[in-house]
């Protein structure tokens, strides 16, 4: 019986055109949600290399692993996985959350980090769906 991380590590190591498919859209989704948090004055990271560390080298290998499972686990296992970028983020001061932020004003000021984790929870299934669409039109691999 293979362990928990050595599965996980499999599922990982997947098809390079696959993962590489995966940085790619990432990398264009993290810096697309990052400059529109800074233009709409939501939140931003606080250095542009962020994008790189938590869409590519958090996010993808967690997609990678979470893909094959249903919708709701991937959202639920994102979940905990963003909670915890989530917080860190905010905790180290690696993020800013721009004051009195539409979030802030409609959720409120203490919600905002929860507020921010539920929602990005769902690029786990969704980023899955779509490089697997993509994936499939591109390479013609069939599932």
């Amino acid at each position: 019986m293979k362990s928990l991380f050595s599965r996980a590590i499999t599922k990982i190591m997947a098809d390079r055109r696959l993962v590489l498919l995966y940085c790619i859209v990432y990398l264009a989704w993290g810096m697309l949600m990052n400059w529109f948090g800074n233009e709409a004055e939501i939140a931003r990271f606080n250095n542009w290399w962020q994008v790189i560390s938590c869409y590519i080298l958090y996010m993808v290998p967690i997609s990678l692993v979470l893909r094959e499972l249903p919708f709701y686990k991937q959202y639920a296992y994102g979940l905990v996985a963003m909670g915890f970028l989530e917080f860190g983020g905010y905790f180290l001061k690696t993020s800013y959350a721009f004051p009195g932020n539409i979030l802030d004003q409609i959720i409120g000021i203490r919600n905002f980090t929860l507020g921010m984790a539920l929602f990005f929870a769902l690029y786990f299934p969704l980023g899955n769906w779509a490089v697997g669409k993509i994936y499939q039109l591109v390479f013609k691999v069939k599932k």
